[in-house]
């Protein structure tokens, strides 16, 4: 896999003020006279994270012309929609750790993390509410709903090894593409600018979405455990059977690989051995590589809609989003 020249400080460098300013908006947001809530959520925000959605839609805000403090304001509200998938798709999944750490639940336990959860999805659409724009409510309520739907859907494939690639794409876009799109469609609205270039950047989000996600899922299996913050093999154990798998079983639906998948799936469980030869196998049916290579496909259809802009620092930013995206490796 190719290396991006650029590390994602580089290509925030344009908004790294306003990211800061929405690190403030998190924290000032998250208080409560229930002293749990501001505690977990500065446990979530020392954690890291990339805060990649956010950004996306303060450069989409730029490069639509909008220079005001609501981009600011609607970062925030995104990064509370993330924060609320994260911290339950850690109780679905049963992950013991998220970026390294113990996963809220691990720490606090499933039902104050769930409670924690809503109250983040309301903080967000309460805080969409400070302004008069019922029309970025709306995008940011179905991207969320999307979300919702996507986790459901996994949940019902969860442990299926014969799910097709439709149907694994399917959640992809609920999961994680719609929101990408949707942070990159408010900038575009923040800014007036024509519906046309709107929709152009929530293509762009869209697919860019699409791409890390397929990237993400490639994680467990090229990645370090300690820089990925989690096991390898952690969507095996959880039942997850994502592209190279899918692309191995279609190719060899009753060879090794697929009875080492098979077997985990039933125990949750995956050897060292197992899964050495699983990587052999993956690598001799060229899994991977055709998984990359629709990241590939994604990344470069992201960056056809920002031609319809002219050039800029943020377009540039943008453009180089998705070759980052391609080159993470946690």
């Amino acid at each position: 896999m190719e290396k991006s020249s650029l590390a994602l400080s580089q290509i925030f460098e344009p908004i790294r003020a306003d990211l800061e300013k929405v690190d403030l908006e998190f924290a000032r947001h998250v208080q409560s006279q229930v002293e749990l809530i501001p505690r977990i959520g500065q446990y979530i925000q020392t954690a890291g994270g990339k805060r990649i959605r956010p950004a996306v839609l303060l450069m989409a805000a730029r490069l639509a012309g909008y220079d005001g403090d609501r981009a600011v304001l609607y970062a925030a509200v995104v990064e509370f929609i993330h924060t609320a998938t994260l911290v339950h798709d850690d109780i679905i999944d049963d992950a013991d750790l998220r970026r390294g750490r113990l996963a809220v639940h691990s720490r606090w336990g499933n039902d104050i993390t769930v409670l924690l959860g809503d109250y983040l999805y309301i903080k967000s659409m309460a805080l969409a509410l400070t302004h008069d724009t019922l029309d970025i409510v709306r995008v940011l309520c179905d991207v969320t709903l999307k979300m919702i739907e996507g986790e459901l859907y996994q949940l019902t494939k969860n442990g299926d090894a014969d799910i097709s690639e439709d149907e694994h794409f399917d959640i992809m876009r609920r999961k994680t593409a719609y929101l990408f799109g949707g942070c990159a469609q408010i900038g575009g609205m923040l800014g007036k600018i024509p519906d046309e270039k709107a929709q152009a950047l929530r293509e762009y989000g869209f697919n860019l979405g699409m791409a890390f996600q397929l990237v993400d899922d490639l994680l467990d299996f090229t990645g370090d455990a300690q820089a990925v913050g989690k096991p390898l093999a952690s969507d095996l154990r959880e039942g997850k059977v994502t592209l190279p798998l899918i692309h191995l079983l279609r190719q060899s639906n009753d060879g090794e690989g697929s009875r080492i998948v098979r077997d985990a799936i039933a125990s949750h469980s995956v050897s060292s051995e197992q899964w050495n030869v699983l990587l052999r196998v993956l690598k001799e049916h060229a899994s991977i590589d055709y998984a990359y290579r629709r990241a590939v496909e994604y990344a470069e259809r992201a960056k056809q809609p920002l031609y319809a802009f002219p050039s800029s620092s943020e377009r540039d930013a943008l453009l180089a989003l998705p070759d980052y995206v391609l080159s993470r490796d946690r």
